[in-house]
């Protein structure tokens, strides 16, 4: 089954000093049995000049390695495209451009960075900006073999109307979205699930949509082809090891529930 866990899910345990990358990836593999990771850089480290050095990569992806894992999305905080301040923004851009490298590297399927912004919309200069970086972004995830774009996660890009709007300008077969599963501001969550879903690449199931409407949320994915990673999301940073273990198990319970509906349908 296609499923992995944002490595966010632990950022309580990471703050305690109790789980790091590495111990992440054992995890997973181990506590989870699943053959696939969810990084989110604030798990690697705080410092970026260090994690992304080439002597901490190569132990990352050799970790992956021996785990036979693959790295089904690498979500980068700190490097979104807008900022108000030019010299953030050119800071962010050249961030981002190591993030995407470092995802490269380490053979990842998906990223995330996200759009920037304030508010409920982006202006015309944001928004041309936002445009132009992802057009490079994507095409750099397209010549490595990555899709690459922003989450519904923050600032407009909560907003259905701007995320559809954001993937038409683009316009780029290396562009997908990170799709926060119902996680909308402006509209229905399930309208802005549907609207956006011949975009998403990866997804994030958090426990209240785990509790409220798992099962419809996944069909109306599938139904709209999603063919990505199920990725399970904890954000309360209590009690992180049972709550993730309710979330996957109940990701695989549906999943394994359409796989036999699908092989006992008469043909």
């Amino acid at each position: 089954m296609k499923i992995s866990i944002a490595s966010y899910s632990f950022h309580g345990l990471r703050g305690a000093d109790m789980m790091d990358v590495f111990g992440y990836l054992e995890t997973c593999k181990y506590r989870y049995q699943l053959d696939a990771a969810d990084i989110w850089n604030g798990l690697i480290g705080r410092d970026e000049t260090a994690y992304l050095q080439d002597s901490f990569l190569k132990k990352l992806r050799e970790a992956l390695a021996e785990r036979e894992m693959t790295l089904a999305n690498y979500h980068a905080d700190g490097c979104h495209i807008w900022e108000d301040d030019a010299g953030q923004r050119e800071a962010h851009h050249r961030s981002a451009l190591a993030h995407l490298k470092a995802a490269a590297y380490l053979g990842a399927k998906t990223v995330r960075i996200d759009a920037g912004g304030k508010g409920q919309v982006w202006t015309a200069e944001q928004f041309d900006l936002i445009v132009k970086y992802f057009k490079e972004y994507v095409q750099f995830g397209l010549d490595h073999g990555f899709k690459v774009g922003p989450e519904s996660h923050w600032g407009p890009e909560l907003v259905p109307d701007n995320m559809e709007r954001l993937a038409r300008a683009v316009n780029h077969p290396g562009f997908g979205i990170l799709m926060h599963i119902g996680h909308w501001e402006n509209a229905p969550e399930e309208e802005g699930d549907r609207r956006l879903a011949p975009w998403a690449v990866h997804t994030h199931v958090d426990a209240r949509i785990t509790r409220t409407r798992l099962e419809p949320a996944m069909r109306a994915l599938i139904a709209a082809g999603y063919q990505g990673y199920w990725g399970v999301e904890h954000h309360s940073s209590k009690n992180e090891y049972a709550e993730v273990a309710y979330q996957v198990a109940e990701v695989r319970r549906v999943l394994e529930k359409i796989r036999l509906e699908t092989e006992t349908k008469p043909a």
